[in-house]
């Protein structure tokens, strides 16, 4: 597996979009679960059919661009809004970021440890695959300097807290569905989404700075363009209404590129079982 990523890294970014495009519409069309789920999430958000039609492919180009990210040459990448993250760093707080299952989620962690690990390193939540080949594989492909990742399990999240107290900055996907008993029921999108609370007690246990942080997939793979920006809201002490403040900024930052969510993600799920250790 990991040859044949090797291997498939070398081919240019804008042929992998293209190849990726055509296999996110090759699924949209075999698979009537994942078409349904998709319109249906994009109608629960207000929007037309036209407004989310560009994340089908886009889906698509998520999967065929990892060969290259994982163990290809780097790629073209800009920043917008980088001087929040200096304003972090200045005042020596450490930094949660918020990415929601939008554009290229992999490329904003790398490039930060990129730009700015060196100066403040980021841990990753991550969850682990629960095959050893995929297991393996994405721990190969995501170990670099300054980028840790950490499981979802208590071990790390106690990883990410210390990480925040050393002045250090983490990332996570807050729109990702958690276990039974590690989330709260909010709204999202005007209808009740299990949210994970972790985000919020993070920054609440720590002082830290909350960025929300995403990366734009530029067209015919010219590289990416990773936006920053402040959550632009205080966080109360109750975790339902927390949660709340940090679905709505969710909504604002997907709204603006409704193209590039995965609206195919099954975020009105019922949280599974599961025991974290």
């Amino acid at each position: 597996m990991i040859f044949l990523f090797r291997v498939l890294s070398w081919l240019p970014l804008w042929f992998m979009h293209g190849l990726g495009w055509g296999l996110g519409w090759l699924i949209y069309a075999l698979s009537p679960t994942y078409r349904h789920r998709l319109r249906a999430n994009c109608r629960q958000a207000g929007l037309a059919w036209s407004q989310c039609r560009g994340s089908v492919g886009e889906a698509g180009k998520l999967l065929a661009e990892l060969p290259r990210l994982w163990f290809g040459r780097p790629v073209p990448v800009q920043w917008e809004g980088d001087e929040h993250i200096l304003q972090a760093m200045a005042a020596q707080r450490g930094i949660v970021f918020l990415t929601p299952h939008m554009g290229c989620f992999e490329v904003t962690a790398q490039d930060y440890a990129e730009r700015f690990g060196h100066t403040q390193p980021i841990t990753v939540l991550y969850r682990p695959s629960r095959q050893p080949l995929l297991r393996g594989l994405v721990a190969t492909a995501r170990h670099r300097p300054h980028l840790q990742t950490a499981p979802t399990t208590m071990a790390g999240v106690k990883q990410m807290i210390k990480a925040l107290r050393a002045g250090q900055s983490v990332g996570l996907l807050p729109d990702q569905v958690p276990p039974q008993g590690l989330g709260v029921w909010a709204p999202f999108f005007g209808c009740r989404a299990y949210t994970m609370t972790l985000s919020a007690r993070l920054a609440q246990q720590t002082g830290a700075a909350m960025l929300l942080v995403w990366g734009q997939r530029l067209s015919w793979g010219r590289g990416y363009r990773v936006h920053v920006q402040p959550l632009g809201a205080e966080l109360p002490a109750d975790p339902v209404a927390a949660a709340t403040v940090i679905n709505q900024a969710m909504e604002r930052l997907i709204v603006t590129h409704p193209g590039q969510y995965l609206w195919g993600y099954a975020r009105y799920k019922q949280p599974r079982q599961e025991t974290v250790s």
